[in-house]
């Protein structure tokens, strides 16, 4: 499932692809992909791309002529580049190139988006506007994720799922960089001391660049397609952790499933008593 690694890929694609090239033809087939948008717009997406942006999971297309194109991969959607006649399963919409190759755009489950208006206007969609701090494009410190989620009654995991407080990480992204950080996605995060938001923020940067590295290619590998499970803990229920070898647990949270080791990530953490407690009981010994 694509999340910030995944369309920050596509979005490297789709700039190298779109380099030096024009758009002679742009078409797309009636699906439930354009809902809320004019599916005709689309074929004015012609000529060369000026410039293409990525808000959390969101890519903004600029292309020349002053005509954007808001797009979102959904569940299933990705990119793909094809010579011209080649055939490509679940292809919604398309671009003719001049160099005779097509990029289409794949959606087998037709839960991916696309919103061709003016580009002046891309930033001003609801979807976007709405949008929190991106930590690949914005960066993410401990005190700009504490801000962000600190005041939240959700759990943590919901929380750092929420699009409007931090952008671009789904249930896979949020449940590595929990496991990272060894904190339990039950928590709540006024909970989290300032040394446990540190390390939920570096473990945020730490899973996103994971993400890069096993997501480079022309075409991304999705865990629902059949692809390897690389990941540290999500999708792992009933295994052993790799850390401590405790059965690794899953719940759900939100109407999502929730992969968490107990031990490496305890609900409850053992805290230091004050340093007078300890004092008091070392003279009682």
């Amino acid at each position: 499932m694509p999340e910030l690694p995944e369309v920050e890929i596509a979005r490297r694609n789709l700039v190298r692809w779109l380099d030096g090239r024009r758009v002679v033809r742009a078409e797309a087939d009636d699906t439930r992909v354009f809902r809320g948008a004019r599916r005709q717009d689309f074929a004015s997406l012609q000529g060369r791309l000026e410039s293409l942006e990525r808000r959390g999971k969101y890519l903004l297309f600029t292309f020349e002529g002053g005509r954007g194109l808001m797009a979102h991969l959904g569940m299933t959607g990705r990119f793909l580049r094809r010579p011209e006649g080649v055939p490509v399963p679940y292809s919604r919409a398309r671009f003719y190139l001049d160099s005779g190759e097509v990029i289409h755009f794949a959606d087998s489950r037709l839960f991916g988006r696309m919103e061709p208006c003016p580009a002046s206007r891309l930033y001003a969609l609801d979807a976007v506007k709405e949008l929190g701090r991106d930590p690949l494009a914005e960066g993410l410190t401990a005190g700009q994720l504490q801000e962000a989620l600190g005041t939240s009654r959700q759990a943590l995991k919901v929380a750092l799922m929420d699009q409007g407080r931090v952008t671009g990480l789904g249930n896979i992204h949020a449940a590595e960089a929990l496991y990272r950080a060894g904190l339990h996605p039950a928590r709540a995060p006024a909970s989290l001391s300032p040394a446990e938001w540190a390390r939920l923020a570096d473990a945020i940067h730490a899973s996103i660049a994971f993400g890069l590295e096993e997501q480079q290619g022309d075409e991304p590998a999705y865990l629902e397609d059949g692809a390897e499970n690389r990941f540290l803990v999500y999708g792992r229920a009933g295994t052993p952790c790799a850390r401590c070898g405790a059965t690794v647990e899953s719940f759900t949270q939100g109407g999502r499933t929730t992969h968490c080791c107990p031990q490496c990530q305890p609900l409850h953490p053992a805290r230091k008593p004050p340093d007078g407690r300890r004092k008091t009981a070392a003279r009682r010994r």
